[in-house]
């Protein structure tokens, strides 16, 4: 395969304080950048907690500026979450402030496209959030970049891929559809064969990574920490690859687990071996 791999923010963001603190990274940005473009990376992701501690120095010109220069041809915005939610909440209030920011840096930095999904296992209709989602798409449009979902086990609503499907498919949007994670699939049993069966252009952003299928203890499995390095654990790999190619999708591949798997290492080591261990396997 001649593919393009895309340094999914995690991956290169070093020490960080994983949903509990600080989640933006120490590294400098122009750093990371140079260093996923050294190792051979096409693409380049930014979690919403290190792009606004980005904007309180540099503007959004500036950060594409970066981007280009280094040759990414792709970037990922993540990660936005209680936009299903009914207007007036504090928690929609915070995420339609975090929405215009996502959206904003997505039509300035030529975004493929924004990450979204039930993250804090929100308890909603779902035709609620197909609608929703298709409003989010709407206006993602006049950005012009795509809107990816991704389900997880801890989206009450969306524990499945075919709950997922169902809420792109019936949003009916064009510029919207499913985010597949190598890791979310096999914690949530997906089948090989179920994913080749979906409908053409229904996967829109695409991530691999590595772990046991099989945990010793399945209760204490961390969906971040546990990750390792494409070729370190048991996943099937290039099983999932070839399903998703059966889809018709044609994007980057991510590259996601937390930079602790790789060691505690600069964005340069971070990004070669992420590089390395991955296009082994899919390039």
């Amino acid at each position: 395969m001649n593919v393009d791999l895309l340094a999914s923010y995690w991956t290169l963001a070093g020490p960080v304080e994983l949903h509990t603190g600080r989640e933006w990274s120490l590294f400098d940005v122009a750093d990371r950048v140079a260093a996923a473009a050294g190792a051979g990376f096409r693409g380049f992701g930014l979690w919403h907690a290190d792009l606004l501690h980005l904007l309180e120095d540099r503007s959004l010109q500036e950060l594409r500026t970066i981007l280009d220069d280094g040759g990414m041809l792709h970037v990922e915005l993540e990660f936005l979450w209680d936009w299903f939610l009914d207007p007036g909440s504090d928690e929609r209030r915070r995420s339609d402030r975090l929405r215009r920011t996502l959206l904003e840096a997505a039509g300035v930095l030529a975004a493929r496209h924004l990450k979204v999904g039930n993250f804090a296992g929100r308890q909603v209709p779902v035709g609620l959030l197909t609608e929703r989602f298709g409003e989010l798409c709407a206006e993602a449009a006049g950005y012009g970049t795509n809107v990816v979902y991704e389900f997880m086990r801890r989206d009450t609503t969306v524990r499945s891929l075919e709950a997922a499907l169902s809420v792109v498919q019936g949003a009916g949007a064009a510029n919207g559809g499913l985010a597949l994670d190598l890791w979310h699939v096999v914690d949530l049993g997906v089948s090989m064969e179920a994913i080749r069966q979906l409908p053409l252009g229904s996967v829109l952003a695409a991530e691999v990574n590595d772990g046991e299928r099989v945990p010793a203890d399945p209760s204490a499995r961390r969906s971040m920490r546990d990750r390792r390095l494409p070729g370190d654990g048991d996943f099937d790999i290039a099983g999932f690859v070839a399903a998703v190619n059966a889809t018709g999708y044609q994007g980057p591949w991510g590259v996601e687990l937390l930079s602790a798997a790789i060691g505690d290492v600069g964005p340069d080591e971070l990004a070669r071996r992420a590089y390395q261990a991955t296009a082994t396997l899919l390039c």
